[in-house]
């Protein structure tokens, strides 16, 4: 079973570029650490202020294994940082979600 961590962020839309730059970093970064990245999706139309990150994970202890070594990956720290920084993510929000297989391609 795999899971996908499913992140909403809650964004400054006056910011959007540093959240791209942002997912961009976690697209070298995660896959580094261990995460399946699925992808990370900006707002284009409607609801300016909503971005999201999907990364999949053979189990939890698969994730808890992951953000072990994000923590300690010095790039990842650095992203941490900036996203600190320059305050652009103003709530972000987990959930873990099981894929129903007959619906995935």
């Amino acid at each position: 079973m795999t899971l996908t961590c499913f992140i909403r962020y809650e964004i400054d839309p006056f910011q959007r570029d540093a959240f791209k730059t942002y997912a961009e970093t976690w697209g070298r970064v995660i896959p580094k650490c261990g995460g399946d990245l699925v992808g990370y999706f900006l707002p284009h139309e409607g609801t300016n202020n909503i971005a999201y990150g999907l990364i999949s994970f053979e189990s939890l202890a698969a994730y808890e294994t992951y953000r072990a070594r994000l923590k300690a990956d010095p790039e990842g720290r650095a992203n941490f940082d900036f996203a600190q920084e320059k305050r652009f993510i103003q709530r972000e929000a987990r959930s873990f979600l099981e894929g129903v297989p007959e619906t995935l391609p």
